[in-house]
């Protein structure tokens, strides 16, 4: 690492973090964190690449909404092992990512891509997109932006 005040990168958290719940003991983070670790390197081996802090946000968000998808099953279910489990996970997984955008400021970025488009109507969305989600960046989720995006063409 150069220099003392330079802030880890989430891979870097994510290795210091399993080791650290491996002292502890703490089960559930371990095996949490271990699955991202894996997720992360499958990816950077299949694409050979390795990820940068967006795409590992991008790949911590996607962890999430599989778990919630799964919570949601196991409430249907019936099952509150599983519920207690994924949520456990989850609130492990969120320690990693950035803090989340207010949804007036989301706002703010979608209303400024619409102006620097010209866009007018839903079938436009694509090119609001293009221009909001580079500055998103993992600071808001993919379907909360596209709904915003859409609250805002269909105005």
């Amino acid at each position: 690492m150069k220099g003392y005040n330079r802030i880890m990168d989430i891979k870097t958290q994510l290795s210091e973090s399993v080791k650290d719940a491996m002292k502890s003991g703490d089960k559930v983070r371990k095996s949490t964190i271990s699955m991202a670790l894996a997720a992360i390197k499958q990816v950077e081996v299949d694409k050979r690449v390795a990820l940068d802090d967006v795409a590992v946000t991008a790949l911590l968000q996607k962890e999430i909404k599989n778990r919630r998808e799964a919570l949601e099953e196991a409430k249907k279910a019936n099952r509150p092992d599983l519920i207690e489990a994924n949520e456990a996970e989850i609130k492990v997984l969120e320690v990693f990512l950035p803090k989340a955008m207010p949804a007036e400021e989301l706002r703010a970025i979608v209303q400024a891509a619409i102006a620097e488009t010209g866009a007018a109507a839903p079938s436009d969305m694509g090119k609001v997109m293009k221009i909001v989600m580079p500055k998103v960046a993992g600071r808001a989720p993919n379907d909360m932006i596209s709904s915003t995006v859409k609250e805002l063409l269909a105005k």
